[in-house]
């Protein structure tokens, strides 16, 4: 009786051994979903946490819209503008989707397409100068001796550098920017015009205002991928896509960017 009772246990035991064996094997042979990294700064209206602490913005829905329709797991990590390049070329992230001017040349002379590669142009944007509300300033001449400031390595830098007779300090967001203007603690700001209308104006910055007249030329957004990467033509793809069934029109509308979104890409292929 022993001995039957002991076959019985092993057979058991066995047959449990195989269950979970064949289990573990049927989710190793299951189909994971690739992970995409990209990289961004807060920045209002294209990437920003809402009042739930939520991660929103134009720029964070139409990438989560694009990879979701490629297959892919989104992770948005935030980064510090001046280290996108390095961010991209170390594989830290796969690309860059945040306001990324794409049609100017960096503080080193050096174009930015020379740098990364980069998809269709999906936003104009410009660069704005931001004073205190009472400030008299016009023209380029009245900021002569005076301190700019802007983001570290984005496109307001060069900018605000070009003011002849001005001194420059570095900040590591362009928000950071419109506090010290508020403070005092800087005479001018360059910022994108995207941010500018998202804030100055309004709120906790309603004694501050932008400065129309010293606007730079029309700039482009762009996302901006690592040199050789196959994520480009893929992204190009699915921005013809959505651009083309309402989806880009929508989501400018919710996040208020309808005058400057790019919805036709047909004159960029």
């Amino acid at each position: 009786m022993k001995k039957v009772l002991a076959l019985v246990l092993s057979l058991v035991l066995v047959v449990g051994v195989v269950a979970t064996l064949a289990a573990c094997g049927g989710k190793e042979d299951e189909p994971k979903k690739e992970t995409v990294i990209v990289g961004y700064t807060i920045y209002e209206p294209m990437n920003y946490l809402d009042e739930n602490g939520k991660l929103v913005g134009f720029d964070t829905e139409l990438a989560e819209k694009v990879f979701g329709n490629l297959g892919y797991e989104v992770v948005f990590t935030e980064i510090e503008w001046s280290n996108k390049y390095v961010d991209l070329n170390s594989d830290t992230i796969d690309c860059v989707w945040n306001g990324f001017t794409c049609n100017t040349a960096d503080d080193d002379g050096v174009q930015r397409s020379e740098k990364v590669d980069f998809s269709y142009n999906y936003m104009e944007n410009r660069q704005v100068v931001v004073v205190k509300a009472d400030a008299t300033v016009e023209k380029a001449e009245d900021l002569n001796g005076k301190l700019g400031i802007a983001e570290s390595g984005s496109a307001g830098e060069a900018y605000a550098k070009a003011f002849e007779g001005t001194t420059f300090k570095g900040f590591t967001k362009q928000t950071d920017c419109l506090v010290d203007i508020k403070a005092g603690t800087a005479d001018f700001a360059v910022v994108d015009a995207q941010l500018a209308k998202s804030y100055v104006g309004k709120g906790d910055y309603a004694d501050l205002k932008i400065v129309d007249s010293l606007s730079s030329e029309v700039e482009y957004y762009a996302i901006g991928f690592k040199k050789g990467s196959e994520l480009r033509a893929n992204v190009n793809e699915q921005l013809e896509k959505l651009g083309a069934d309402g989806t880009i029109a929508a989501l400018a509308e919710k996040y208020g960017v309808q005058n400057t979104a790019i919805k036709d890409f047909s004159d960029q292929k």
